[in-house]
């Protein structure tokens, strides 16, 4: 089994990226918000890896970090979640956020997310939140990363009608500047002109 890629990425699509290791290129889908955190084609990429293996075919599932990976595979042990339905659901929340809203019973938020509807929010908090409890609990502190400013964030862009997969696009890169101190006030400007470009 494939568990790691290092190497360089030599070409990026919607949801798959080509990396190239030692002169063999593997073809690697990825969440949406996780493509917005590589770099350019041509640089260096380290991604974990999730092997799926079928009778048909093996298909190569790729993330940033290991938080992610585990998030993944804790949704396609869910019934009738398989491996592309679990990527296009992490395209829509990141995983310490899907794993605080299972945890916290919060439907409304997960019901936010395509590809989840009422009742497969209803199944993932009952059959997930054990699963997910210790991913939920590194940024309940509070402070260090931001979380309720990003959270206020996120809830003032989807006030505004914006899409939860937009509003993933561009929270994601405020992280750094919400640990350095930026404000919702100074953040909210800031990425209304990202999501109108």
């Amino acid at each position: 089994m494939i568990a790691m890629l290092r190497g360089q990425l030599v070409e990026r699509g919607d949801d798959t990226v080509v990396v190239d290791v030692a002169g063999v290129g593997y073809l690697v889908s990825m969440s949406r918000i996780s493509l917005e955190g590589l770099g350019a084609e041509g640089s260096d990429v380290a991604l974990r890896i999730h092997t799926h293996v079928r009778e048909d075919m093996i298909q190569l599932f790729g993330f940033l970090g290991e938080e992610e990976r585990e998030a993944f595979e804790s949704l396609i042990g869910l019934n009738g979640v398989g491996p592309k339905a679990a990527m296009g659901i992490l395209s829509g929340i990141e995983p310490r956020e899907l794993a605080r809203a299972v945890c916290e019973e919060d439907l409304a938020r997960l019901c936010l997310v395509p590809g989840i509807g009422k009742k497969k929010a209803e199944r993932m908090v009952l059959e997930l939140k054990e699963k997910l409890l210790g991913l939920a609990r590194p940024s309940d502190s509070g402070g260090d990363d931001g979380g309720r400013v990003l959270k206020d964030l996120r809830s003032a862009l989807s006030n505004l009608g914006f899409k939860t997969v937009e509003i993933e696009r561009v929270v994601g890169g405020f992280k750094k500047k919400v640990v350095e101190g930026a404000t919702l006030d100074e953040l909210v400007p800031e990425a209304l002109k990202l999501l109108r470009d």
